[in-house]
């Protein structure tokens, strides 16, 4: 662009003023609405579910990688009752009191 079509401004003691007021007014909204948003997001169950479904992966892949892990762990799950009617007719002391 030549030098004859481009505008010079001189701004001013008061348009410095207006002008600087005018982007500080700007900086603020935008800082108002990042934090809006940094809010918003922080309440979002999004980060916790993509937390749980890491730990899935993980878990996965970990168990994918040591199969002998995998068989230890559904060894000891069927071992281990899963509820109290599954001991059949175990009695504990205090249960016959």
């Amino acid at each position: 662009m030549n030098n004859q079509y481009v505008r010079r401004e001189v701004f001013c003691r008061n348009s410095c003023h207006e002008l600087k007021r005018f982007w500080e007014r700007e900086i603020g909204k935008q800082a108002c609405y990042r934090e809006s948003e940094e809010h918003r997001l922080g309440r979002s169950a999004l980060r916790k579910l993509r937390e749980e479904w890491k730990q899935r992966l993980e878990t996965k892949l970990r168990l994918r990688n040591n199969p002998d892990e995998a068989e230890k762990r559904t060894n000891v799950s069927s071992e281990l009752p899963a509820s109290p009617t599954d001991r059949g007719a175990e009695v504990t002391p205090l249960e016959a009191s």
